[in-house]
């Protein structure tokens, strides 16, 4: 057994639940694994099995509204990661990211090995360089570095995303179990779905003699209670993250964009319907390891962008899906896992 181990993944709540198959070859192996999360992504954390502590600091070259840099805030991370006693640790980011400025603090923290996937030179920064070939789910790209560390998924693990259990019991909530969720919300603009489309899905679901629940957040209470109208029970801001994990895992589908419940669906093993749009790859961003059908047209003028903003006028990548497209996608999803 390794001693004490840090993984980092400082992004949002569906990055860090992208992580987990990568968190759970560590904790296989290791005494006990310290989470670094962001501030938008340590909830998801505490979801994660084999994590036994959560330290959360939002890294100013990763978040997407950074405070500005402070020597305080940086030497206060230092010192409170040197008193972890962290023996070893991965960093893991998105393609675009780079785990040096993170490497350096945790050097400086008494760090004495460290892995990460990186395109620059790591200098001594990084005992493990790891480069990944090709354009994996990132999953299996985390999972690739945590392999390459000598960590490996235990005998029985499948690789899939998972979440802690039990979950809470929501039948205050939704009622039984046997309904679609639609999640209309997401934190990148350019991801969503139009409300117009997304007031119809439900509309035309309900029709369908389907039930529909609709879930957000407190924020989202505006765009969800217009999306449900009388046609769907809108729990936006009633719910924390592990029991939307239970909402979700009593769904028969769940319809969403390329946001975090998504995730969290596939991760409670429920099917997406994903409406995707191309700002970055759904090769590599699709919800992981359930069934899903990808809508949305994934050849669009935006393709790979990364745009938080949609580039294009009118964003038809998505605005051209259609209520009977969903209606019919969840369909085939309902057909699959009968």
């Amino acid at each position: 057994m390794t001693g004490r181990v840090l993984v980092a993944r400082q992004d949002n709540i569906g990055d860090v639940l992208l992580a987990g198959p990568a968190v759970r070859a560590v904790a296989a192996h290791a005494e006990s694994v310290v989470l670094l999360a962001g501030p938008r992504g340590s909830a998801a954390a505490h979801l994660l099995p084999g994590v036994d502590r959560v330290v959360q600091w939002c890294a100013p070259w990763i978040d997407p509204e950074p405070l500005p840099v402070r020597l305080a805030e940086i030497t206060g991370f230092v010192d409170h990661i040197r008193a972890l006693r962290v023996s070893r640790a991965l960093i893991l980011t998105s393609f675009h990211q780079s785990p040096l400025p993170l490497a350096l603090l945790l050097r400086m923290a008494g760090v004495g090995w460290i892995g990460a996937i990186s395109e620059d030179y790591p200098g001594s920064l990084l005992d493990l360089r790891h480069q990944v070939d090709g354009d994996p789910p990132e999953p299996e790209r985390a999972l690739s570095l945590a392999r390459a560390a000598g960590f490996g998924l235990p005998r029985g693990d499948d690789g899939r995303l998972a979440v802690r259990g039990p979950l809470p019991d929501v039948t205050d909530l939704v009622g039984g179990p046997g309904y679609v969720v639609v999640h209309p919300a997401a934190s990148v603009p350019a991801r969503q779905w139009p409300a117009f489309r997304c007031k119809a899905a439900v509309r035309a679901l309900a029709r369908s003699g389907r039930r529909v629940v609709v879930t957000g957040t407190l924020a989202d209470r505006e765009l969800t209670a217009r999306i449900a109208g009388d046609d769907g029970l809108d729990l936006a801001g009633r719910t924390d993250l592990r029991q939307l994990a239970a909402v979700l895992a009593g769904a028969e589908a769940v319809v969403a964009p390329n946001t975090g419940p998504a995730h969290l669906a596939a991760a409670v093993g429920t099917p997406v319907v994903s409406l995707f749009a191309p700002v970055v790859r759904a090769a590599r961003w699709a919800p992981y390891g359930v069934p899903v059908v990808v809508l949305g047209d994934q050849r669009a003028p935006c393709r790979d962008s990364r745009a938080r903003f949609c580039p294009v006028p009118g964003h038809p990548c998505l605005s051209r899906v259609t209520a009977d497209q969903v209606v019919a996608a969840v369909g085939r999803l309902e057909e699959v896992v009968a």
